[in-house]
């Protein structure tokens, strides 16, 4: 059974910023894309930025576009999410995601998702 396992949320100030990571296991990581996606309350939750298998090919929502970035380590089974230039409006809690390929992820058909990490930017 794949679990995928977020870690490096937390509270930052305007401006700041953050790390996720997202350690893999029980599966096929390194031929599997990956995905971070966010949710705020009454809010769906909203694509953030994929990767494919090999992490030449990456995606990210024109919402954090310039700000994000998204990377992956296969010998680690761990995908990153970089988060800098925080703002109030990136407060979410933030979910790590398997799928497919990159277009699945994209669209938010995912086989995996992991529990989710919060990520709180104070203004």
């Amino acid at each position: 059974q794949v679990q995928l396992v977020e870690s490096g949320g937390g509270l930052v100030q305007a401006g700041g910023s953050l790390r996720l990571s997202c350690a893999a296991s029980g599966g096929t990581f390194s031929t599997s894309a990956m995905g971070w996606f966010r949710r705020t309350p009454g809010k769906e939750r909203e694509f953030v930025a994929g990767i494919m298998w090999s992490g030449v090919n990456t995606y990210v929502a024109d919402s954090v576009k310039g700000r994000f970035t998204i990377s992956r380590d296969n010998a680690k089974n761990t995908v990153y999410l970089q988060m800098n230039s925080l703002k109030p409006e990136d407060t979410a809690v933030y979910y790590c995601a398997q799928g497919r390929n990159l277009r699945s992820v994209v669209v938010g058909t995912v086989d995996y998702w992991g529990q989710g990490t919060q990520v709180t930017v104070s203004s």
